[in-house]
């Protein structure tokens, strides 16, 4: 039933934005208030479920595809960065701009989580060591990526573009990693 919710409550975010009610949620659902209150005390339980089961799953995948022996070193990259949480939907700019305005601590939590990749640094500063990766400011690399990979938040974009999220990431990887320019330009 969690799950449930937390999936209505989404929904209810995108088509009210951040200020529908518990009443709201609860008829979406077709259930009584109470019965919701029995799982969730507030929308701020539920948006805090919402994070982080979003946040433990990417950390946890993240950490599977790092321990992984059959990927080389830029295949962990790819993977880490084209990485697609549950609940992506979530990860809205138009979303995340409500919350930063109802619901501080929680966009502070996943502003944080989205500005700080600690185990893709680590990967990147791995292949400058071992001389796949050109050698650069690591902070720059990383806020290039990042500030690349978070561009996926703009959903109308992809959406009048008729690009996916996977799509997006996919693209954006191969630009940072193999550039703009042909590997055979015609001249």
């Amino acid at each position: 039933m969690q799950v449930r919710i937390m999936k209505a409550f989404i929904e209810e975010i995108h088509n009210k934005g951040m200020k529908f009610t518990m009443d709201d949620l609860a008829r979406r659902l077709g259930i009584s208030k109470r019965t919701l209150y029995e799982h969730f005390p507030s929308k701020i339980d539920i948006l805090d479920a919402i994070i982080e089961q979003t946040l433990t799953e990417f950390d946890e995948k993240t950490e599977k595809i790092i321990q992984d022996d059959q990927l080389s070193l830029l295949e962990k990259i790819r993977s880490v960065i084209t990485l697609v949480p549950k609940y992506n939907e979530f990860y809205d700019l138009r979303i995340l701009e409500q919350m930063k305005r109802y619901y501080p601590e929680q966009w502070e939590r996943i502003h944080n989580a989205l500005s700080q990749w600690d185990a893709l640094r680590e990967l990147i500063e791995q292949g400058i060591r071992e001389g796949l990766i050109v050698e650069r400011n690591v902070q720059l690399i990383m806020k290039l990526i990042i500030d690349a990979t978070n561009s996926a938040l703009d959903r109308r974009f992809f959406l009048e573009n008729s690009i996916t999220v996977s799509d997006a990431l996919n693209s954006i990887v191969d630009i940072l990693l193999f550039g703009l320019i042909n590997s055979s330009p015609e001249k």
